[in-house]
């Protein structure tokens, strides 16, 4: 077994492999850029190399300067996670060269894998199905719509060499192909160094499923099951599931065989997945078609192994080293079901906009321990120790069959930062990635639900509300899920998830309840101990334009004249509020104007508490109005202006592309809001821009 491991990543998945490893009695070693120098991987690691400046190209993707780390500190064996190198033949190659071992699949696979026009026709050749489309190199844009044309819209064009939600575009006509193939070459090669693009056709209300595979060096081969992660936006996975809801026996085993028939075809051993999509409407077993294999450890890989128990970067890790697997297909079995939410840096009030900055509070829900009796193996929150509850290391083959539909249902979080740590332009924006597990799916989405309103995140914008809102929706719930979820049912965009007459009239009482703690506090802290608030305390709270009378008294609540029942947990500065009734709600409480900001069940509201003999003169109270900006082009995140598309005196009508900004290594075009003639350009292509700093002005 390797002695000493080099993480040739960051954040998240360099804690994840290192707790693996130092589990199994392995050294770590960290690398790291000039924004990562305090960063939990670096901390967590026996060892740190500095690479160089932030950017990536000038750190993380310098391949001979993590081999001159991995040398100086005697590291035997380099774990790539996902990412960054993790794809690069070229990489995987000097890993050899050198004398490393390289934990992942041998260089020649990740070549035939790795460029995706190649890929479909070795998945064509292996009895795969595949995506119909032209897999040829495209010229420009007047070939590429001329072929999408071809083959019928809508369409989707995708780097020869993308992945991760990155360098894709879907078309519906000529006009989207004309605006986003220049896009996706340039996100092509900024993001993998190659802007070739292929289209095919898009299948329409898809599904997307994948097959989770691990292989040995001495020819087995077996999948783990599979994986849905059809909630996307933009083509960036958001929530991942295993099992799918929609996937039948009989599709999982033509689905995993077809897949191990592919690694088979190109000599693939280590983690690696086929994904797939699959049309909504089949249930025959037939119905789904090979998008591309990802020959590395997905990020989504924790439901995997929450479903099976077994932990992936260890079976990596040992296969890299030339141990056998020590099981076969049949020892495979489902356990209960698991939910992944990647809690992701970007505001989706405005528009799912990155959002970069200090996080000022990052307090994670409580996560669950591993213990003897749980399904998973070498599993554990981030910080945590991978050890069973003895304090020993698993065995490494073992593959449970038992389901316990008494089991309690399982919190675990993947992170890589901290409080006070800073979320950077200039890295993916995830922040974490929660994961549950339960008996059934139900029980599964009803613990991200807990678990998100429990997590504490102040600082950059986040999609915590968002995903909470995912977990309640009725469609998600029933299991109706397809690619195209959250652009049909949030078609406006995203302004909370609903609340219903019942959540609002607990919020009051938790509001006027504050508020009644908040005056005592005060009346005590001032000496006056015989004017101290006496019950009963009456106020109106107004949450969503809707007053509500409360009264607060030794007896308990009473909102608009009907007792609750319920007991609340809250000390004034406090920043949850636990309320007891017909189910267990937490609630995070902050301070706003005249009342207080409440935030729970995917949603924020802000409640104005008023004393009642107070309440009727309110109305008089002079709202300020904020100024037009519509006539202002703004740049809605920090970002590099990477095309400007309109000059001084050019007519311009709403929803016109105006520009490009590049942030988080993704591109956003900037449009019009209205109809008008440019005034004025205050930014040139190449510029850095801050948020909220002026691109143009109309007249």
């Amino acid at each position: 077994m390797f002695k000493k491991i080099l993480v040739a990543n960051r954040g998240e998945i360099a804690c994840r492999v290192m707790r693996t490893a130092k589990a199994m009695g392995i050294k770590t070693v960290a690398v790291y850029s000039d924004a990562d120098v305090r960063s939990p991987h670096v901390l967590m690691a026996d060892e740190s190399v500095r690479l160089g400046p932030a950017p990536a190209a000038e750190s993380y993707l310098k391949a001979e300067l993590i081999l001159l780390a991995a040398k100086e500190t005697g590291a035997d064996c380099i774990h790539p996670g996902y990412g960054f190198l993790s794809e690069r033949e070229s990489f995987a190659r000097a890993c050899a060269e050198a004398g490393i071992a390289f934990v992942g699949p041998p260089p020649a696979a990740i070549a035939a894998m790795g460029d995706k026009i190649e890929s479909k026709k070795l998945a064509k050749a292996a009895g795969v199905n595949v995506v119909p489309g032209y897999l040829g190199e495209i010229a420009d844009t007047d070939e590429a719509v001329r072929i999408a044309g071809d083959i019928g819209y809508p369409v989707m064009m995708k780097a020869s060499a993308g992945g991760g939600g990155k360098g894709m575009r879907l078309a519906y006509s000529e006009q989207d192909v004309r605006e986003g193939f220049e896009a996706t070459k340039r996100e092509g090669l900024a993001s993998f160094g190659d802007d070739r693009v292929f289209i095919e056709k898009f299948i329409e209300s898809p599904r997307h499923i994948e097959i989770q595979l691990i292989g040995d060096q001495h020819g087995n081969i077996v999948y783990l099951n599979e994986r849905e992660c059809s909630i996307q936006r933009r083509h960036q996975k958001v929530v991942e599931e295993a099992p799918s809801p929609f996937v039948t026996p009989k599709m999982r085993k033509a689905m995993g065989e077809q897949a191990v028939a592919l690694a088979r075809a190109v000599g693939y051993y280590s983690a690696g997945t086929v994904e797939l999509i699959v049309s909504g409407a089949d249930t025959s077993g037939e119905g789904f078609y090979f998008l591309e294999m990802n020959t590395r450890l997905q990020v989504e890989h924790p439901v995997t192994e929450e479903i099976t128990g077994l932990d992936l970067v260890e079976l990596m890790i040992r296969v890299a080293a030339g141990e056998p697997l020590g099981f076969a297909q049949d020892a495979v079995k489902l356990n209960g079901w698991s939910i992944e939410n990647r809690v992701y840096a970007e505001d989706p009030y405005r528009g799912f906009l990155p959002s970069i900055g200090r996080l000022v509070r990052y307090n994670p829900p409580e996560t669950s321990p591993v213990t003897s009796t749980s399904p998973q193996r070498t599993l554990g929150s981030s910080g945590g120790d991978a050890r069973g509850s003895n304090g020993e290391t698993p065995a490494f083959a073992g593959v449970t069959d038992r389901l316990d539909a008494s089991a309690e249902p399982r919190v675990r979080v993947d992170d890589g930062v901290r409080e006070g740590g800073e979320v950077s332009m200039f890295y993916d924006p995830m922040i974490a990635k929660l994961i549950t597990w339960a008996p059934t799916r139900e029980g599964a989405v009803a613990a991200q639900i807990a678990a998100l309103d429990a997590f504490e995140l102040e600082g950059p914008g986040n999609n915590i509300d968002f995903l909470s809102a995912i977990m309640q929706h009725p469609r998600f719930q029933s299991g109706a899920l397809t690619t195209g979820f959250i652009a049909e049912e949030y078609p406006d965009g995203f302004h909370g998830a609903p609340a219903d007459a019942d959540l609002l009239r607990t919020l009051a009482a938790v509001a006027a309840f504050a508020a009644t703690a908040e005056a005592d506090r005060a009346r005590r802290v001032d000496g006056q101990l015989g004017k101290r608030l006496r019950p009963p305390a009456d106020w109106v709270v107004t949450i969503d334009t809707v007053d509500h009378a409360v009264s607060v008294s030794t007896d308990g609540i009473a909102v608009d004249g009907a007792a609750l029942d319920m007991s609340l947990e809250y000390t004034p500065g406090d920043r949850m509020v636990v309320v007891e009734g017909d189910e267990h709600l937490t609630i995070r409480i902050a301070r706003a104007r005249a009342g207080f900001k409440l935030t729970t069940r995917g949603a924020s509201h802000v409640a104005r508490v008023l004393p009642a003999r107070v309440a009727p003169y309110a109305a008089h109270m002079i709202e300020k109005v904020a100024p037009d900006l519509s006539k202002f082009l703004i740049c809605p995140m920090p970002g590099l202006l990477v095309r400007l598309d309109v000059a001084a005196g050019d007519r311009v009508e709403a929803g016109q592309a105006l520009a490009v900004v590049e942030a988080m290594k993704m591109e956003n075009i900037l449009r019009a809001e209205k109809t008008g003639v440019v005034k004025a350009v205050a930014a040139k292509t190449g510029d850095s821009l801050a948020v909220d700093q002026v691109i143009l002005e109309l007249e």
